[in-house]
């Protein structure tokens, strides 16, 4: 038997932090007829909280130094006001949105980053995903959210990329259905030429990644998300596409032909 079709989502902060941009990626993604997962990111509202609340944020190569009061901070942010306010908006637009954390249902177990000289503090990398219970979901017909929290096996919350959630997440469920995985972000897809909008590379396959790396295609904060897709693609995820998330309603659609398709 063929299996059913799953769109996972992840949207970024820049899209989170512009109301306007965020109210209509959510009410394309409510006009998705097939069953879907959003990962989001946080934003920068946990940053000004945290100035607000004379917390230094700690930035390391672009990863954020999650301390036991910024723990506290992303937790209400991203799990709380992010998470709540999407759910929402997606309910006034007649989907069945619910809103939940790793923490919620044991749905993402991990375990506090080993570095060798970096204390990230409490960073979360993925053990498992509770699958089940988000099919479960999804047969009754809710579009889980999911907050970048996760927990350990004492009960401790983690702050955990929302990338490598979203990847890992449509890894779990590839075994039960055909999964398409979508990073929506700012951009067009990824770009050839950074300063040239229309630079858009329509498919890459996943050999062809490191090339791209070593030529400086992809560069910074890119690379651990290209490198999350390709782990995806070769675990069974049957496609990755990084894309602007205005696009989103017409790419699960299959009648256009926007941003970058990522292929075994």
């Amino acid at each position: 038997m063929d299996k059913k079709e799953l769109l996972v989502i992840k949207i970024g902060g820049n899209v989170i932090d512009d109301n306007a941009f965020l109210s209509k990626f959510l009410e394309d993604l409510a006009a998705i007829p097939q069953p879907k997962i959003l990962v989001h990111g946080g934003g920068k509202l946990a940053t000004q909280l945290a100035a607000k609340l004379g917390i230094e944020t700690q930035m390391i190569d672009g990863r954020r130094i999650t301390d036991s009061e910024t723990i506290k901070i992303v937790t209400m942010v991203y799990a709380g006001l992010v998470n709540k306010k999407i759910v929402a908006k997606l309910q006034a637009n007649k989907c069945n949105a619910i809103g939940l954390s790793g923490a919620d249902a044991q749905l993402i177990q991990a375990h506090k980053r080993k570095h060798p000289t970096i204390d990230f503090g409490f960073v979360g990398d993925i053990d498992s995903v509770n699958s089940d219970f988000l099919q479960k979901l999804l047969e009754d017909a809710y579009t889980p959210i999911i907050a970048p929290i996760s927990m350990d096996n004492a009960g401790v919350l983690l702050n955990t990329n929302a990338d490598t959630i979203a990847s890992t997440v449509a890894l779990a469920m590839s075994s039960v259905f055909k999964v398409k995985l979508f990073y929506c972000f700012e951009k067009q897809g990824l770009l050839s030429d950074i300063k040239d909008e229309n630079s858009i590379i329509p498919t890459i396959k996943i050999e062809e990644i490191q090339q791209l790396i070593d030529n400086k295609v992809i560069v910074d904060g890119m690379i651990p998300k290209v490198q999350n897709i390709k782990f995806a693609i070769q675990q069974g995820v049957d496609s990755v596409c990084l894309c602007h998330a205005s696009n989103l309603l017409d790419i699960s659609r299959e009648s256009s032909n926007f941003g970058t398709t990522f292929l075994n």
